[in-house]
């Protein structure tokens, strides 16, 4: 989720984006000569302190890369980000491609209950139920009647989920939909424990009553702290996994946990806590690794606030930039400048293309005509133009990148804007509250289609967060989530995206490049382009 690093625009093989796993993977045991020991442990620092570990509830990076290493869906995405079965035992599929009868195997929580159809239903219905407010809502809506419900314009009842028995379910959609399977890996589509959370709602907040289905089981979480977690020997496929215990250290200071690492205190870094500032040392040491990564980088714009609520200043404010010369001068990781909104990587209808080569650069950086829309926005050179803050969440290098878009808005447009810092729990929470001017934000695919990034725009979506709406953009969705013609949906996207980008609620600046630095003797770990780090198959040789 590169050796290559404009693979994201110049790919025209999806498996050029899907086929990525680090150095290693392959084998789960130890090469030849190697005895493992009885004890496995590493320790990985993934991010900060998590929201939530409900998945249901969850909509971060961090915490659904310990979500996954806990939980399991009906699916699991292999090495290649291809799905496959995992509690499911079988999936059938109608001609129509609507109805999706499954079949689960005989598994159990880590707790030693079974897993159930029931247990299925009611966290999918939980992340539907409109007074949970789930972000993530939407990515059930497929289901028959599941944005109806979410939206109280039809009952729990209505909705397309029906336990036939304890291993059977049958769920209706909406309309086909061709990465659904895809879609029963994502975290939101895991199942919940319903008897245990019944009993204890604040169940997802600490190890006694933590109950997951996954590779590991929560062993002990300090808050802010660490997360550790075990081996579940309640997994249905527990031989695979060879860790004994895994160490998810809650660092929201990157400085700190590259000198943990560099201590030998840590055996790997995620993305999100390593320093922009080391960047180029931990290349030349050759420590940095890379690997594809569906994203984008971009700031939002609150367009509920004046003078945000103006077309032509957000549009004035992205032109003002230069992508190359932050990539070259603070990301510093080799990404690609982001004249679009849907990173490349994911198909377009037409064979051997890709959306976005398909889509092209949909506009371009021009400081003459940012200013004439300063302008005639009614702010020449920057005059009486108020000061806005730029919103940006402290654990993982954010503050260099907003310190030099201040600079450039101020050197070639006369504005000024404040810098705001804010820990990860309560970033998120200002964007969701709309409690913010600008802020920066990032997305990362959650499955292989332009989809992903393109429905969390629509009116009052859960991931919007921009207070911005267009009747346009959502018919176009709505045009693509109902037509089962690939071409008829693609030119649906394509056409929304055009919106999106002519309208500017948000300011792409760069499409994703993964960088992470992670021990040599550690092989197995997958690193998928969407951004989960899937530690099943872990082994650490000696």
């Amino acid at each position: 989720m590169f050796k290559n690093h404009k693979w994201l625009v110049t790919t025209t093989s999806i498996a050029l984006v899907l086929g990525v796993v680090l150095t290693g993977c392959g084998s789960t045991a130890p090469t030849a000569g190697t005895t493992p020991s009885k004890e496995m442990k590493m320790s990985y620092a993934p991010g900060s302190e998590p929201k939530t570990l409900d998945p249901q509830m969850s909509n971060g990076i961090p915490e659904m890369i310990m979500e996954m290493n806990m939980f399991e869906g009906l699916m699991r995405l292999d090495k290649d980000s291809n799905p496959q079965n995992a509690i499911a035992d079988s999936i059938t599929v109608s001609p129509d491609g609507l109805i999706y009868t499954i079949k689960l195997k005989d598994t159990k929580w880590n707790n030693g209950n079974p897993v159930t159809a029931d247990d299925f239903k009611f966290a999918w219905m939980h992340a539907l139920n409109p007074e949970a407010a789930a972000e993530y809502a939407y990515q059930l809506f497929y289901i028959k009647n599941g944005e109806a419900y979410n939206s109280k314009k039809a009952n729990a009842e209505d909705v397309g989920i029906k336990v036939v028995d304890p291993k059977t379910m049958e769920i209706t959609l909406e309309s086909p939909t061709p990465y659904f399977k895809s879609l029963l890996a994502f975290p939101t589509y895991y199942p919940v424990n319903k008897n245990n959370v019944e009993a204890n709602p604040k169940w997802n907040l600490q190890p006694e009553t933590f109950v997951s289905n996954g590779p590991f089981k929560m062993q002990s979480w300090s808050h802010n702290d660490k997360l550790v977690l075990v081996k579940n020997s309640n997994y249905w496929d527990a031989n695979s996994v060879k860790l004994t215990e895994l160490t998810f250290n809650l660092v929201s200071d990157g400085k700190a946990a590259l000198t943990a690492y560099e201590a030998g205190q840590l055996d790997g870094i995620d993305q999100t806590a390593v320093p922009i500032s080391d960047l180029d040392r931990l290349r030349k040491a050759g420590s940095l690794k890379t690997s594809p990564y569906l994203g984008t980088y971009f700031y939002r714009f609150n367009v509920t606030k004046k003078p945000l609520d103006n077309t032509k200043v957000r549009q004035a404010l992205a032109l003002a930039i230069n992508r190359q010369a932050l990539i070259d001068n603070v990301f510093k990781a080799g990404q690609t400048p982001a004249l679009g909104y849907v990173p490349g990587g994911v198909p377009d209808a037409e064979t051997g293309k890709t959306f976005r080569e398909v889509g092209g650069e949909l506009f371009k950086e021009d400081l003459t005509k940012a200013k004439q829309l300063l302008a005639e926005a009614g702010y020449p050179d920057g005059k009486n133009f108020p000061e806005l803050s730029i919103l940006y969440n402290t654990n993982g290098s954010h503050q260099l990148p907003a310190q030099a878009i201040q600079d450039m808005w101020a050197k070639n447009l006369g504005i000024n804007v404040k810098l705001v810092g804010q820990e990860w729990k309560v970033y998120q929470r200002s964007q969701q509250d709309l409690q913010y001017d600008i802020s920066r934000a990032g997305w990362i695919g959650d499955y292989i289609d332009p989809m992903t990034f393109m429905d969390m725009f629509v009116t009052q979506g859960g991931n919007n967060q921009t207070g911005w709406s267009n009747a346009d953009f959502d018919k176009d969705i709505e045009t693509a989530k109902k037509s089962g013609d690939q071409k008829v949906r693609m030119q649906a996207m394509h056409d929304a995206e055009k919106v999106l980008v002519n309208d500017m609620p948000i300011m792409p600046i760069y499409y994703y490049v993964n960088y992470y630095v992670l021990k040599d003797n550690i092989k197995g770990l997958i690193q998928l382009p969407l951004g989960f780090t899937d530690f099943k198959n872990v082994t650490v040789e000696k």
